[in-house]
């Protein structure tokens, strides 16, 4: 809601501007004939643009920005009505758990290779090119639609301050500043990033403070003590289902986390800054998001109908704007819509952002058109930043025309994929942790090693295909086989490309011996900054 270039090329310029070339240090496998041998050669890739201008906290604010959104300042409120407090925090917990091992996974991927393309760049070399090329497409049509919903959210935001005023009229400006900030460098997207996140963090830290306070009666009035934890089946509600049912509320909720995999291609020292960010944000997030649930369970019932009011975008009751109501901050509802556009802004700029640099990495494979492979001066893939603002504006534009239809079923078709996209890095790291050592590497050369290897990809890959399962578990148990397509779709689209490339290109499962393990050294990295 992820590619490396080829492995030879000969260097290549893009306007005035001399490419970087990109060193890629491949380890020759063991092979099992009468005298084994091991040879280590050295591989060029396809020169790489990109420039490394994303600092530490341009990483850090990159993952956290992509996983406090909406979810958390409206449907967070859904989500305790649905479980109640106690609900909530245990389905959230579980999930948080799920997203640690897959950035550990995905920590120590990126850390050794870190290139553009990520998540398909792992899955082409690890496990195979037609799984790459799937998870690669995957991945940018998913966020090239996700801009098309975020501005048809900007437009209903402003309606906030500007009822009479088109939707169009926002959505179009707002596509434009988000295009041309990318336009600028890697940098600019950061910066941009940076503060957009920055804001969203400061609205929780102080909605967390402003709830700490009114716990203890400091603020707001009388102290409600431990009476909405004990109110009616609180602090569980609904039993194991309904936590069940806020697994798919609450992955929903951390998706974006994987972004700083991509954004490792452009970091300035991605074997320090990408475990250090992915590890940090966990904790971060989980505080943000395990906090607000405490927060409410404690000042507002499970059986208040505005916490399910709130899920359906009334940010006037929304449990944040309930709360800050109650602790006396004057225009609530007006700041936490202004926070709102800031997280759909963020949205829509990371969107532009990971998409770009994935078509950006599947045109440098040979997976799309080489026109996607050139950069502006300031190290931007242009035209695959141009096509997905494209999409993004095509997708609105189909919403407008025929909601319900062509627009929500685009959805409905990417809807899976942020799930699927971990399902690929569980996959990919487990192949990799498994092919560096049956190579006879050393866990010791790696720049980052993720714990709980298997154990980890093993529980989250599990965990992923439960969620993904249960998407729509009531449509399935009501025989509602129009809710079933309508939900699941993406999953065979997924299925059906991925078969069909490797049917066409007579692709096979890369075996163990001879997966390529290299990565990128420290003074190639330092090269292309």
């Amino acid at each position: 809601r992820h590619g490396i270039p080829p492995r030879c090329s000969s260097p290549q310029t893009s306007g005035t501007k001399p490419r970087l070339r990109m060193q890629v240090r491949t380890v020759g496998a063991m092979h099992s004939d009468e005298s084994p041998r091991a040879s280590t050669q050295d591989e060029t890739s396809q020169d790489d643009a990109l420039q490394r201008g994303l600092s530490a906290r341009h990483l850090t604010m990159i993952s956290i920005g992509g996983a406090i959104g909406t979810g958390l300042f409206v449907a967070s409120g859904k989500t305790i009505s649905t479980a109640g407090p106690g609900g909530a925090i245990v389905a959230y917990g579980l999930i948080g758990i799920m997203v640690l091992f897959l950035m550990q996974s995905l920590g120590e991927m990126a850390a050794h290779l870190p290139v553009p393309g990520s998540f398909q760049t792992y899955a082409t070399r690890y496990v195979s090119s037609s799984f790459g090329f799937t998870m690669g497409w995957n991945y940018w049509f998913n966020w090239a639609i996700t801009v098309a919903t975020e501005l048809v959210a900007v437009g209903e935001v402003m309606k906030y301050w500007l009822p009479e005023t088109p939707s169009w009229v926002w959505a179009g400006t707002f596509l434009v500043l988000l295009t041309g900030l990318n336009a600028l460098s890697a940098k600019a997207y950061g910066e941009g990033e940076f503060w957009l996140a920055t804001i969203k963090v400061v609205t929780v830290i102080v909605f967390l403070i402003a709830g700490i306070a009114m716990i203890f009666g400091i603020l707001g009035g009388a102290s409600p003590g431990v009476s909405n934890w004990t109110t009616g089946d609180a602090p569980f509600v609904g039993g194991p289902i309904a936590i069940f049912s806020i697994f798919m509320v609450a992955g929903f909720s951390f998706q974006g986390t994987e972004m700083i995999g991509v954004a490792a291609g452009e970091s300035k020292n991605p074997r320090r800054d990408v475990p250090r960010a992915l590890t940090s944000v966990f904790w971060r997030i989980m505080l943000f998001y395990i906090g607000a649930m405490v927060i409410i369970g404690f000042l507002i019932p499970y059986t208040d109908p505005n916490l399910l009011t709130a899920a359906e975008g009334d940010i006037n009751i929304s449990p944040f704007t309930l709360i800050f109501e109650r602790a006396g901050i004057a225009f609530a509802a007006a700041a936490m819509n202004a926070v709102i556009l800031t997280a759909v802004l963020s949205a829509g700029n990371s969107g532009l952002y990971v998409s770009a640099r994935m078509l950006f990495s599947l045109a440098q494979e040979g997976k799309a058109p080489k026109i996607f492979t050139k950069v502006n001066k300031g190290g931007v893939p242009m035209p695959a930043l141009m096509a997905t603002s494209a999409v993004g504006a095509i997708g609105f534009i189909a919403s407008i025309i025929s909601q319900e239809a062509a627009y929500l079923w685009l959805v409905n078709v990417s809807g899976l994929a942020g799930f699927i996209t971990w399902v690929g890095i569980a996959v990919a790291h487990y192949r990799f942790r498994r092919a560096y050592v049956r190579q006879g590497h050393s866990l010791n050369d790696l720049p980052y090693v993720a714990p709980f290897f298997p154990v980890g990809p093993i529980i989250a890959f599990i965990m992923c295909l439960l969620v993904i399962g249960g998407q729509n578990y009531e449509a399935i148990l009501e025989g509602n086989w129009a809710g079933v397509m309508s939900s699941y779709i993406g999953l065979p689209v997924f299925i059906a490309v991925w078969v069909i490339h490797a049917l066409v290109t007579r692709d096979r499962l890369i075996p163990l011996e001879k997966v390529d393990v290299g990565g990128i050294d420290s003074a190639t990295i330092k090269a292309q900054q």
